[in-house]
């Protein structure tokens, strides 16, 4: 895999040889950041990268501007090597990486990101607790996405705050901002 444009262009990010990793492919990657750029700038943006694995849309993303990117990875040989990534891409300073089951660390005290990425495996059995619980619990700035990638047993596109459902082969694509709490008087 490589990192597609920005200022780490064309660096190599391998993949881990674990078993465990089903690493975004490179159009699918392409399709999610321009989907991104389309409609909202990177500059000035933190980021968490859930389920994390080798880095790849972590490093994209600060790779096109986004200033902070947290890594949630429970694996250590993946959480390793993202730390090595970021000393050799020189941004360490722009990077932290946690070694937690991503369940974990969503119990703890939210601190609310721009862009939240999540590429859990494709049997993660807690797919919508995790959605309910980024949504509900403080996760997003007001105006934040959460990027959500799955197989097609999951179908989101009639959940309130998809905005935008699409599938590249295999996996499907779910972006959700959320939506503010309607008056239920009406006024």
């Amino acid at each position: 895999m490589r990192i597609i444009t920005g200022i780490l262009k064309g660096r190599n990010i391998p993949v881990p040889e674990t078993g465990e990793l089903r690493p975004t492919a490179d159009r699918t990657k392409e399709a999610i950041f321009n989907v991104i750029h389309a409609r909202r700038y990177f500059d000035g943006c933190r980021a968490l990268d859930l389920f994390a694995g080798s880095g790849n849309l972590g490093f994209e993303a600060i790779s096109r501007g986004v200033d902070q990117v947290q890594f949630v990875e429970a694996n250590g040989i993946h959480s390793s090597q993202i730390r090595s990534l970021a000393r050799s891409f020189d941004i360490e300073s722009r990077v932290t990486v946690l070694q937690k089951p991503v369940e974990e660390y969503l119990q703890t005290t939210p601190t609310p990101f721009d862009l939240i990425f999540c590429d859990p495996p494709y049997d993660y059995p807690l797919i919508e607790q995790m959605l309910r619980t980024i949504l509900e619990k403080g996760w997003l700035n007001p105006e934040g996405w959460f990027i959500l990638e799955h197989d097609k047993r999951h179908n989101f596109e009639n959940h309130p705050d998809c905005f935008h459902a699409k599938a590249y082969g295999r996996t499907t694509v779910s972006m959700f901002e959320k939506q503010p709490a309607h008056n239920a008087s009406g006024s």
